[in-house]
């Protein structure tokens, strides 16, 4: 079942005087203990604003990273507790124990402009056990749950599946609401031509998804590493290019289904490439599809980009979700923001998954221009590959409980 059928949303409830534990995703990117990209955290806000309005005690709660124990530090959430007090222009306490006394305590003096943000959840082993134990816990001090970490919903982890469980009153928040709404509309009627632009290091990541989107798509653009395995599976010279040589086969018959269903399917003609992506004084253009030997694809090349540019410009919906080259480096990211002002130029519904697509909408410029960037990463994806998820199935009202 996908959509919000029987799952409640905030405008639902009323949460004066009352107590609600409010998962987030403050999953941030850091660097030397500074946030580098507060996009997560900004999505947060306006969930946070809602319920402060309507007068309700707030406990937030997120994970940061894969810390192996509350022993590494640098998985503090105390950057993000300071961020957020900045924003909220409020105090935000961080608890270290997010078990027992201290917070029954803390909740019991807890002033109108305050809130508390529990220390990074993975740093209790139970919450990536889902442990029904950590989460007895932490059940009893609150009235309501609500869940806005879109990001994490595809983990059932205690705080996102067994919490929710125990829990009388639950419901999303706003931000989930307008993910799962705009995901929605790449699978219910979507205006046509529809394409899906689909790009990153490796096919295999993709596979579900392009099962699921072939019979949804009129056509699919394919770039990024994952290009050069369907060109070497149709016989091109690739070079030293990366390739999954178990995905060929795998390819081979994906490019014979796309045919079959008379769908468009667009792959690089051209290419940036390199001898040496830690040596880029070499950099050049190839001529055409093949790859000399000794040289690796880096990028999609300037007759792709017009290619891809021709084909899009018609679409009234676009999904977008991996880049076309190592965008990280200058000089290797001008396919994918070529493709980030493809889309701010279209006149369509443009959507762009999460994760790496996100971070180079971002850095191209554009991402005001679309009309929606999740915030999901691998929740989007598994989401939109009718994937049940953990984190929403829990919320879901059976028969009026």
């Amino acid at each position: 079942m996908h959509g919000l059928k029987n799952i409640k949303t905030l405008k639902e409830f009323e949460f004066q005087d009352k107590t609600v534990f409010l998962r987030l995703d403050l999953n941030v990117p850091m660097e030397n203990g500074q946030i580098s990209d507060e996009t997560r955290l900004l999505a947060a806000l306006p969930t946070i604003e809602f319920l402060r309005q309507k007068g309700a005690k707030i406990v937030m709660a997120s994970h940061l990273g894969r810390p192996k124990s509350a022993e590494d530090k640098e998985f503090s959430l105390e950057p993000v507790a300071q961020k957020l007090s900045e924003y909220l222009k409020a105090e935000v306490l961080l608890l270290d124990e997010p078990e027992g006394h201290t917070l029954k305590h803390l909740l019991m003096t807890l002033r109108k402009n305050q809130f508390l943000l529990l220390e990074n959840v993975r740093f209790i082993p139970g919450e990536t056990k889902d442990s029904q134990e950590f989460a007895e816990e932490l059940a009893p001090y609150f009235d309501f749950y609500v869940n806005d970490a879109f990001g994490a919903s595809h983990r059932a982890h205690a705080t996102i599946h067994a919490l929710p469980k125990l829990m009388k009153n639950r419901c999303i928040g706003l931000l989930i609401e307008k993910e799962i709404k705009f995901l929605d509309q790449l699978l219910d009627n979507p205006k046509r031509p529809y394409w899906a632009i689909l790009g990153g290091a490796k096919v295999s990541d993709k596979i579900a998804v392009i099962e699921k989107l072939l019979d949804l798509v009129d056509g699919f653009v394919i770039g990024g590493a994952m290009a050069y395995t369907f060109l070497k599976a149709m016989g091109h010279n690739v070079g030293n290019s990366l390739v999954e040589n178990d995905k060929l086969r795998y390819a081979n018959e994906m490019v014979e289904r796309i045919k079959a269903r008379n769908k468009s399917l667009l792959l690089p003609v051209d290419h940036l490439i390199t001898k040496s992506l830690k040596d880029t004084s070499n950099l050049k253009t190839t001529s055409d599809v093949n790859i000399p030997e000794g040289y690796l694809g880096v990028d999609i090349g300037p007759k792709t980009i017009s290619q891809f540019q021709s084909a899009l410009l018609s679409a009234e919906t676009i999904f977008w979700n991996g880049p076309m080259g190592v965008f990280e480096n200058p000089e290797m990211s001008k396919g994918t923001f070529a493709i980030a002002k493809i889309l701010a130029e279209s006149k369509g519904l443009k959507i762009v998954g999460g994760g790496d697509s996100a971070a180079a909408a971002e850095a191209s410029g554009y991402a005001d221009q679309m009309t929606h960037i999740s915030t999901g990463g691998g929740a989007s994806l598994e989401y939109l590959q009718g994937e049940p998820l953990p984190g929403l199935e829990v919320l879901r009202y059976k028969h009026g409980r």
